[in-house]
């Protein structure tokens, strides 16, 4: 067994996790299984949320505990895709399937695929059951099931093999995880039997629910033998008759026990509990035993939650040699004897009887050997599936990555669609976040934004986009700028709340520099006389408290500011030498922090990092200096080779982690920001040489909006016209917020600049 000691390989990013099976109060062992590794996660991971979606199989349900939030109706499917639609809209991250052939609906429980089919996250399924040689159905759900499921989880060595050799389950996707127990300390069994008036005898135990293939009536015959030997026997057979079993034939079974018992003369022997046991209540009664046994008559049964729980408890063991009790017992953990053999169970227990040395070392070797079979444990396994799933959805195979290494023509330009845009805005500015694609009042506008949106419209009615509502929207972007910039500190106030509310004195250094990166593209591209003469007060004023900030990204946005503004007042030299100054302070920055292998202005890479390159390659373009354009180009070349993938495609330095040199860049969460910031680089280099390299690879990072990323899944909504916040490692962060919607909106604009020049 591995140890627990070793760590997990991949960061702990889970936090909405679904679990679909059986689920408690129904009386069965999935339901038992479910609960107890959900409970597990949920205490091991307090920062994660564990929901569950149970399978009833009675009309009028279960009363389910408050984790229970869909119920599903077993031989219902559309009760099925309803669910998985529950799901999706509740972002769950990850759902931890129980699979076992009789638990769901259909042929082989084949209403299940109706479920996997639908739901848009990584699934990870539990095998309960293996089954060595299935029928045409059961193969078929198997191999569906390899379809739908990025990894198996099974509870013995044995059910990997069977994977692998027979249904040809690549190895990859495979997790061994055992079958969790209670925490329990290696105690007398003496300490419990008085709680069940069996103080100074020998108990031998049996627990679950009563059915035919659990062999009991093997057990009852070998009570005579054992009491010749041993005569302070009793066994306690502990358990309600499986409620399917009740429905059948009722009590039909336990019946036949009891006459068995009588018939032998070891009833008074012999204690029945027709119970389904708490699980306080069951720790207990493992507490009492001294031997425990499971005279199971399937040899292919994978797991055993009982056999596995006082395996765990350090009793000591008889079994027969299913699957799962082979690989338990196996390094003299226990005693293996054969199938429905009475003599071998009662030799068996008088040998342990007889050698309390040999019982005490099993117990020891199998209590030890649980430890890594604690709930605790096996959920810390359990998360590391659940990360390796959603890993795989993100690290595409050398197959996925050859077929998106396409060229530019399987990637259409969308029609342009602004509902989205009008839906975001007011009459006060633009909302900066969205719930899916509802505005969200509650963390209201931002200079940021309302700088992006501003931007856009000036650049929409350049490119011949003029419409009244464009108009209107453009007024109100500015006028919120206008609002947003305090006189008296000369500074940018950047958060304010729906109620019109300033939420600080002044913004950060980077929203300073977007609203002057705003004002200044009005000044150098608008046609609109209002609009320029207040923009040219506010970047008049604006300007001078850039020359203290210490932000890189805020002297390279007001670089790109002065740039759009010299394309009217190229004479302006006060302008031109704040543009020289912030420009030698890039020029320098670049120099102390740059090597042949970090070919970057700081020791991290951020977030719009390419605005950096960007903006000198801009100013080269006013200053004609050689250094200048080589930095902006090495730079930005250098950006674009560590952020592109092995396909070919996109792939942004992600903000969950940023990249710190000597370490390695985090893969997501990959924004729309940066691919804007990265064409929008591409195309000024392109500008500045002519180099066709240059236009293709920003056309590439535009196709990352489109699908061509790292899932191949797109961003732009084209039934809103909105744009999702961010690619996610196994799924896309499904709001539609108003930083990702104008990356897409001006890049698009960009796009089709590029277009029409050819």
């Amino acid at each position: 067994m591995e140890s627990s000691q070793n760590p997990l390989k991949f960061p702990l990013n889970t936090k909405h996790i679904a679990f679909l099976g059986d689920y408690v109060p129904r009386r069965c062992g999935i339901a038992t299984f479910t609960a107890d590794i959900c409970e597990a996660i949920a205490a091991e991971f307090p920062q994660a949320q564990c929901i569950v979606g149970s399978v009833n199989d009675r009309a009028e349900g279960y009363d389910y505990p408050q984790r229970v939030r869909f119920e599903i109706a077993e031989q219902a499917i559309e009760s099925y895709r309803r669910a998985a639609e529950f799901l999706n809209i509740n972002n769950v991250e990850v759902v931890s399937v129980q699979h076992e052939y009789g638990i769901y609906g259909g042929a082989a429980g084949c209403h299940l695929l109706a479920f996997l089919r639908e739901v848009r996250m990584p699934v990870v399924t539990t095998l309960h059951t293996v089954l060595m040689e299935p029928n045409d159905e059961q193969r078929e759900v198997m191999a569906q099931l390899d379809i739908y499921s990025n990894r198996f989880v099974v509870m013995a060595e044995r059910g990997r093999v069977l994977l692998e050799t027979v249904y040809g389950i690549a190895p990859s996707k495979i997790d061994v995880i055992p079958h969790g127990v209670i925490d329990m300390p290696f105690l007398d069994s003496n300490f419990y039997k008085d709680l069940f008036n069996v103080e100074g005898k020998t108990v031998l135990l049996t627990f679950g629910l009563l059915s035919p293939n659990k062999g009991i009536e093997y057990v009852i015959e070998a009570l005579p033998a054992i009491l010749e030997k041993h005569p302070d026997i009793v066994y306690i057979v502990l358990g309600a008759t499986h409620p399917h079993l009740v429905a059948r034939e009722g009590e039909v079974y336990r019946e036949k026990l009891h006459q068995l018992a009588e018939s032998l003369g070891v009833g008074a022997r012999v204690i029945f509990d027709n119970r389904f046991v708490s699980l306080e209540q069951l720790k207990e009664f493992i507490g009492a035993a001294d031997i425990y046994l499971t005279p199971y008559l399937n040899e292919a049964q994978i797991t055993s939650g009982t056999l596995a729980y006082t395996f765990g408890a350090g009793k000591a063991l008889i079994s027969t040699p299913y699957w799962h009790a082979q690989e338990l017992l196996a390094e003299e953990r226990g005693i293996l004897v054969p199938f429905a053999d009475a003599a071998a169970i009662a030799a068996g227990v008088n040998h342990f009887l007889s050698n309390p040395t040999l019982m005490t070392a099993m117990r020891k070797r199998a209590w030890k050997a649980g430890r890594e079979m604690i709930w605790p444990v096996v959920a810390r396994r359990y998360m590391e599936s659940f990360e390796k799933a959603r890993a795989a959805l993100s690290v595409p195979s050398l197959e996925t990555l050859a077929a998106r290494k396409v060229e530019s023509e399987n990637y259409p330009l969308p029609a342009l669609k602004l509902d989205h845009l009008f839906n975001m805005s007011d009459h006060t500015g633009i909302f900066q976040h969205a719930i899916y694609n509802v505005p969200n009042y509650h963390e209201a506008y931002c200079t940021d934004d309302n700088a992006r949106a501003f931007i856009f419209t000036v650049l929409m009615q350049e490119s011949g986009g003029v419409s009244v509502e464009l108009e209107r929207l453009a007024s109100t972007y500015l006028a919120f700028l206008w609002y947003a910039f305090d006189a008296n500190t000369c500074r940018f106030r950047n958060f304010m709340s729906h109620e019109r509310k300033w939420l600080e004195l002044h913004g950060s250094e980077d929203s300073h520099a977007r609203a002057l990166w705003a004002v200044g593209t009005a000044l150098g591209r608008s046609k609109n006389a209002g609009h320029k003469n207040l923009c040219g007060l506010l970047f008049q004023r604006g300007l001078s408290p850039v020359g203290r900030f210490s932000s890189p990204r805020a002297w390279a946005f007001t670089l790109i500011a002065i740039h759009e503004y010299l394309r009217t007042f190229s004479g302006d030299r006060v302008v031109g030498q704040t543009r020289d100054v912030l420009t030698n302070m890039l020029v320098d920055l670049f120099r102390a922090n740059s090597t042949p292998q970090w070919q970057w202005f700081e020791r991290i890479a951020t977030y719009d990092n390419a605005k950096l390159s960007h903006a000198l390659i801009l100013s080269w373009h006013w200053t004609q200096q050689p250094e200048v354009l080589e930095i902006g180009l090495s730079s930005l070349r250098w950006l674009l080779e560590v952020q592109t993938a092995e396909g070919g495609h996109f792939a942004p330095i992600g903000c969950n982690g940023f990249w710190t040199r000597g370490g390695e860049p985090a893969r997501f969460d990959q924004q729309p920001l940066e691919a804007h910031a990265m064409l929008s680089a591409c195309f000024a280099a392109y500008e500045a040489t002519q180099d066709e390299f240059w236009k293709k690879a920003g056309r590439r990072c535009f196709e990352w909006f489109l699908g061509r990323n790292d899932l191949g899944q797109s961003l732009y909504d084209p039934s809103t016209g909105g744009c999702r916040d961010a690619l996610l490692q196994d799924s896309l962060n499904e709001n539609q917020g108003a930083e990702s919607s104008l990356a897409f909106y001006l890049s698009y604009l960009e796009v089709m600049k590029q277009q029409a020049v050819g």
